[in-house]
């Protein structure tokens, strides 16, 4: 299990090489908002790719490693390794983001879809890493990954030392599982989770995740099923609570985001924003939302915040 002194330990070899993102306060909200899509890649995944990359020995580097990715632990695992100059595969979902794998390719990565969702993909990568002796990097079951994943923790606790409550989004868990061990006791960490991909919601609340039923989501870096044994699955016990929002909240809040703020999130980036927004969680000052990402196609984002323009000049007109 990772603790404190892992993401310690982390931080001080990854913050060399990343960004303290910057955090903002939303008057009409009462929430902080942590602009985590800032990140270099544009994710928080970076920071957990790092702390795996450069803790392996020279040798495993040597051979190669191998990931499984919706996008942005693949850009994140690509920055590393040509940092630490190794190759890497990343395997991806048949319907990945075009952005995201551009990038990856951009990167140095190499790319290989496959058929079918993330599970699919990842499955594909751990049985190729396993047949090719390559170190696969998993975007959440993996305690370096975590610990790396947590530093987050400790940066938002010097940023916004009197909150309470973290709103985190939930994927394979490993950014919640990185900011439960983190946080300062005296905050709650709630997991928030698209509707279409509830996975960790259903371990949460009813400690079975086999009726869960996945669909095509905004929030496609949050989507796939969990891997067999993860860690993570015990691991999201430790949250206060686990949260969903719908398809329409997502992209009512990648549009408030931008007209608010002027940043562009993605889908992944904005479900704790959604959570807020839909009247689920209320801000009193004291709670934080993590905006995890925002690698975004930028046609989709577009027309996100065209029709929510639309649908609000609808309403004042009512």
């Amino acid at each position: 299990m990772t603790d404190l002194g892992d993401i310690q330990r982390a931080r001080t070899l990854v913050s060399p090489h990343i960004h303290s993102t910057p955090v903002t306060f939303d008057e009409k909200l009462g929430v902080w908002l942590k602009w985590e899509n800032q990140q270099t890649t544009g994710s928080f995944k970076l920071r957990g790719a790092l702390n795996k990359v450069l803790s392996l020995s020279a040798e495993e580097r040597a051979r190669g490693l191998i990931a499984a990715s919706a996008g942005n632990h693949g850009q994140g695992v690509a920055l590393a390794a040509k940092m630490a100059g190794a190759k890497v595969t990343v395997y991806v979902p048949q319907e990945a983001a075009q952005i995201k794998v551009d990038k990856m390719y951009a990167l140095g990565a190499e790319v290989v879809h496959v058929p079918g969702q993330y599970g699919d993909a990842e499955a594909t990568a751990i049985r190729t890493a396993n047949e090719q002796g390559r170190a696969f990097v998993s975007p959440y079951n993996d305690s370096l990954v975590i610990a790396g994943q947590g530093t987050l923790a400790l940066e938002l606790a010097e940023q916004c030392p009197d909150t309470i409550r973290w709103l985190i989004p939930v994927g394979g868990g490993g950014l919640i599982a990185g900011m439960i061990a983190g946080a300062p006791t005296a905050v709650s960490v709630i997991g928030v989770q698209s509707e279409a991909s509830p996975y960790l919601y259903h371990e949460f609340h009813y400690r079975d995740m086999s009726k869960a039923v996945e669909l095509p989501s905004l929030a496609d870096g949050l989507s796939g099923a969990i891997e067999p044994g993860s860690v993570t699955i015990e691991a999201i016990h430790g949250a206060a609570d686990v949260r969903l929002v719908t398809e329409a909240q997502i992209a009512e809040a990648i549009a408030y985001a931008f007209h608010a703020h002027g940043h562009v999130i993605e889908g992944s980036g904005a479900v704790g924003l959604a959570a807020v927004l839909s009247g689920q969680l209320k801000g009193d000052g004291r709670t934080v939302v993590l905006i995890s990402g925002g690698n975004i196609d930028p046609d989709k984002h577009r027309k996100i915040c065209e029709r929510d323009s639309a649908t609000e000049t609808q309403r004042s007109r009512r």
